[in-house]
């Protein structure tokens, strides 16, 4: 008799005549959850990753963020003088050079963190940081030591951004890792918490020296504060990850004796680590559709964070403070709500949550650029909340939505590949694609079509997804916050239990 038969459940008339054989190679295949498979989780050590993963994370975006509002001066330092617009675009493209190492700083410290550990390597992309940001306010101008002055600018631009290669899918999979499966939105929400209370630092400071500080005096040292402050932050960043253990998913990949979840699950937890290679030939459709979910997330993200305060200065000639001041306000209220916005996403579902935002940026983006051309105060903060509104839909849910495309065994390295060839490719060139298609075309109503290509490309991304919430992690066995829901799981399972 072949082999076939209990693989593939055989012949109908051999399962009549061997019902208990074919039962037992089903069970085999498919075992029951046993309570140990299940992962209790310990709500102060959840509540300590989240803290140091979301510091971290506001550490690495206050350091990456000082850039995008100082750009205007930024320009006038380390580039000729001459036409303000050149200066402005070279500023902005050595914004996004930055962008284009992501992709191979992802392909290295995932990879890594797949095999090494998770705060390891976030430990590492904190001090390379660290370390560009601080040495970018010590590069002497343009004036000083000319040709050389943007050198440096673009060579320490290109540590900020293969360190951060490393940053988000490490960051975003450490709290999802440690989440249990019913709150993974509602802690994950804390990750971009992070990044907006960095931002909103970053944009807080730049906006204090502005307005104690004339444009001779930013220009020859004010713009160099922020950049020195990152030095001291980033130990503290350094100090919080590496006191954290390993997430429970990564000790039960690197304990290969004790403690597994079940024989279907070992197959998936114990091979593949590290291996970029069978990244991109196993898990090809994740990644385009993280690319995809990742790009049409990104040029909203850096259009309305990064990008509006030049605008309002460049395009509407508000004073630099003001737009910035204008901004700290939506970011604040952005913090108020996102960790509801996360709660929202457990409760009704990622998909929801993130189709609400795509589909409010596609409708909402004329409308808010109209009111914020309109140019007074109450008009430009209308517009900017209604932006600001739609993207808090994906902030407090991406976080949840993204690690959960791919497998324990290769989730850091998928995700921060993924990630990172759409921030590449999207994110961090939106401030110069749109400045040069407003110089391009004039109209500086660029940035709404922009918003809105993206958001009808998250849109088709959204409807190929499928719903993750309340479910476990692929690879990984359920994570639960009680022993009351361990019990209930194990009361409600199947005969043949499947994950």
């Amino acid at each position: 008799m072949a082999d076939t038969g209990p693989q593939t459940g055989g012949d109908p008339e051999a399962v009549k005549r061997h019902p208990r054989l074919f039962r037992a190679a089903r069970q085999r295949r498919n075992p029951r959850l046993r309570r140990s498979d299940i992962t209790v989780t310990d709500e102060r050590a959840v509540k300590r990753a989240v803290k140091a993963a979301s510091l971290g994370n506001a550490m690495e975006w206050f350091d990456f963020g000082i850039y995008s509002y100082l750009a205007v001066t930024i320009g006038h330092v380390f580039f000729p003088s001459g036409n303000d617009t050149v200066q402005l675009l070279s500023s902005f493209a050595t914004f996004a050079v930055a962008f284009l190492v992501r992709p191979l700083g992802g392909m290295f410290f995932g990879p890594m963190g797949d095999r090494l550990g998770r705060k390891k390597v976030l430990a590492l992309t904190m001090i390379l940081m660290a370390l560009g940001t601080f040495c970018i306010g010590l590069i002497p101008s343009y004036a000083s030591i000319g040709f050389w002055a943007p050198v440096l600018l673009i060579f320490f631009r290109l540590v900020q951004g293969f360190s951060t290669g490393g940053e988000y899918g490490g960051a975003s999979t450490f709290i999802a890792e440690y989440a249990p499966d019913k709150r993974r939105g509602f802690f994950g929400s804390f990750l971009e918490l992070g990044t907006l209370l960095g931002y909103t630092g970053a944009a807080g400071l730049v906006t204090g020296l502005y307005a104690v500080l004339d444009d001779g005096a930013m220009e020859s040292w004010g713009w160099r504060i922020p950049f020195l402050v990152a030095g001291p932050l980033g130990f503290v960043g350094i100090y919080l990850r590496l006191k954290l253990d390993e997430t429970p998913a990564f000790q039960k990949l690197e304990d290969g004796t004790a403690a597994h979840a079940s024989e279907a699950a070992d197959g998936v937890e114990t091979t593949h680590k590290g291996d970029l290679a069978k990244i991109f030939r196993r898990y090809w459709p994740s990644l385009i559709l993280c690319i995809a979910l990742v790009g049409a997330y990104n040029i909203t993200d850096y259009m309305l964070l990064s990008y509006m305060p030049t605008y309002l200065s460049d395009e509407m000639g508000y004073d630099e403070s003001h737009g910035l001041l204008i901004l700290i306000g939506v970011m604040v209220l952005l913090m108020l709500i996102i960790n509801q916005v996360g709660k929202l996403s457990d409760r009704f579902g990622r998909k929801p949550l993130l189709m609400t935002g795509m589909i409010s940026f596609f409708f909402l983006s004329i409308p808010s650029f109209l009111l914020v051309k309109q140019g007074s105060l109450l008009a430009v903060s209308a517009g900017m909340l209604m932006l600001g509104l739609s993207l808090v839909c994906l902030l407090g849910t991406m976080s949840a939505a993204l690690p959960a495309l791919f497998p324990t065994p290769v989730r850091y390295g998928s995700l921060s590949v993924g990630y990172n060839l759409s921030a590449s490719l999207f994110g961090g060139t939106t401030p110069l694609v749109i400045t040069g298609l407003i110089g391009l075309t004039g109209d500086d109503m660029m940035p709404a079509y922009y918003a809105m290509a993206a958001s009808l490309v998250g849109v088709i991304a959204v409807a190929c997804m499928k719903e993750t919430a309340h479910r476990p992690l692929a690879g990984s066995p359920p994570s639960v916050a009680t022993e009351e829901e361990a019990r209930e799981i194990l009361d409600a399972q199947s005969p043949d239990p499947k994950f």
